[in-house]
C-alpha cells in the first residue's frame, strides 16, 4: 500500500520532527510512505472572512497539486467521519481490499481546507470535535495509520 500526507506548513519543532522520523520508520515495514509539505499562507491577525477565505484557497491549490489522480483521498476535517483504532484499522483494509492501494490524507493548515479540497476528498475523516495543532495533527495520524497495520497484523500495540 502506498501512503501520502499531504500537509500545509514545515514543522519546525525538533520534537515533533523526531516522532514523525520514528513513525515514518515504523511504518516503512508495512506501505511506501510520502509525506508532501505545501507552502503555508501567511495570516495576519484580525483577518477578514474574506482574507481568510483567500488564504485557504491558495493552500488549497498547492495542495490540489499535489494529489495524484489514483489516490483515494481522505481530508482531515472536524466534520468528517469518526472511528475507534480498530474500526479505522478495519475501514483502511476494506479500502485496500476494494483496490484503493495509494491513500491520501490532507491535513489542512491553521485555517483548515478550502471547500475545494473538501470536494476533492473521497471522504472526510475526524479525530475530535476538537481543533489540533496541524503540527501535531501529523504526529497523530502516522500514529494511528501504525496502529492500524499493527490491528490488522494481530501484532501487539493497541491496547
Amino acid at each position: 500500500m502506498k501512503i501520502t500526507i499531504i500537509c500545509v506548513g514545515k514543522i519546525k519543532e525538533k520534537f515533533y520532527r523526531d516522532a514523525i522520523d520514528e513513525y515514518r520508520k515504523r511504518l516503512s515495514r508495512y506501505a511506501k510512505l510520502e509525506i508532501v509539505e505545501v507552502v503555508d499562507e501567511k495570516t495576519k491577525d484580525q483577518a477578514s472572512e474574506a482574507e481568510d477565505l483567500m488564504v485557504k484557497e491558495k493552500e488549497g491549490e498547492r495542495i490540489l497539486k499535489n494529489i495524484k489522480e489514483d489516490a483515494y483521498v481522505v481530508a482531515l476535517a472536524i466534520e468528517g467521519k469518526m472511528y475507534d483504532s480498530v474500526a479505522l484499522s478495519n475501514h483502511l483494509q476494506t479500502l485496500g481490499v476494494n483496490g484503493k492501494s495509494h491513500l491520501t490524507f490532507v491535513i489542512g493548515g491553521s485555517l483548515g481546507l478550502s471547500s475545494q479540497v473538501l470536494s476533492r476528498a473521497d471522504e472526510k475523516l475526524s479525530f475530535s470535535p476538537m481543533t489540533f495543532p496541524h503540527q501535531l495533527m501529523r504526529v497523530v495520524l502516522l500514529e494511528q495509520i501504525y496502529r492500524c497495520f499493527r490491528i490488522q497484523n494481530n501484532e501487539p500495540y493497541h491496547k
